[in-house]
């Protein structure tokens, strides 16, 4: 029987595991790979406070697993089918091994961001082929940018970059957008923005660091390439939520939880934190603030019962 079991060994999760340890809790965190989540895979972190060197990824992300366990939280490497029982006093959450009793769950199973499957993608990865504009963006000032997709992500992206890079392009696959018309009239305006509709991105390139683009005109077929440093590929993510939507946890219609201020889902004793729910920005700092209060809101919930 554990006071609180937390799933998902992210950010999020790995400084819930330290509150709620620090809170007295038993606690067991599940994590169906290893320790880390999406931060693993950046290069170079330069918006963590307190680092004036940069750490990697995943140097940040051992630093935060050593930190759990100095608290002695018991981390099983265990991928999570379903939670039993979700609304009652005694939830039960099975993996494919084992059934483990808990008084409280918090989720932080995190999100991924979409791929666009195109050569170069994967093996340029950190080195300018970038998901997160507010993570990378600074790594590209005085260069020229691209971003990747038609909806409002991309487009505040562009107008973020701007800031600081020489120039951004954007690239929509058509000559429709999903973001709002106050926004792209905002892009269309700025002179350090230049729109390209109808275009997709085949390719990228590069030796060490992305190079250029390869693209191609949707209605023409006609190919082409864009020089350029760093390109953003907004075109949305997707949150592991399918354990929280088998249980009953509310989803909102792009399949993320639904909190309250204090990270409760509709589900009395369930919680969620981290890029798995409803939140205006998903970062390394945002998932840990998250992992604090979803912990310290579990404890509570244990300790009136």
């Amino acid at each position: 029987m554990y006071d609180i079991i937390i799933i998902g060994g992210g950010a999020a999760g790995m400084s819930a595991a330290i509150y709620a340890m620090r809170g007295g809790m038993k606690t067991l965190l599940l994590e169906k790979l290893s320790c880390g989540g999406q931060a693993i895979n950046t290069y170079e972190v330069d918006n963590y406070p307190g680092f004036f060197d940069n750490p990697s990824g995943p140097a940040l992300m051992e630093a935060f697993e050593k930190h759990m366990k100095k608290f002695g939280a018991d981390v099983r490497s265990e991928a999570v089918r379903e939670i039993i029982n979700a609304d009652g006093d005694i939830k039960k959450v099975k993996t494919r091994r084992n059934t483990y009793e808990t008084k409280t769950i918090i989720i932080a199973t995190g999100a991924t961001p979409k791929k666009l499957g195109v050569p170069g993608e994967a093996e340029l990865a950190g080195a300018g082929v970038s998901y997160c504009a507010t993570c990378d963006g600074a790594f590209f000032k005085g260069l020229d940018t691209v971003v990747i997709g038609g909806g409002n992500t991309a487009i505040e992206d562009a107008l973020y970059l701007v800031g600081f890079c020489e120039h951004v392009y954007i690239m929509n696959r058509s000559k429709r957008f999903r973001a709002s018309r106050k926004l792209l009239d905002k892009a269309q305006k700025n002179p350090k923005i230049t729109v390209y509709t109808d275009m997709i991105a085949e390719a990228f390139e590069g030796q060490i660091k992305l190079e250029r683009i390869i693209a191609q005109n949707t209605e023409t077929g006609e190919k082409g390439f864009i020089n350029a440093s760093g390109v953003i590929i907004a075109i949305g993510i997707e949150p592991d939520n399918t354990i929280a939507k088998k249980c009953g946890v509310a989803l909102c219609e792009r399949g993320f939880v639904k909190t309250n201020t204090e990270l409760a889902t509709n589900v009395p004793g369930i919680y969620a934190a981290g890029d798995c729910r409803v939140s205006p920005l998903r970062q390394i700092i945002t998932a840990a603030a998250d992992g604090a209060i979803a912990a310290t809101s579990a404890v509570n919930y244990v300790l009136s019962r």
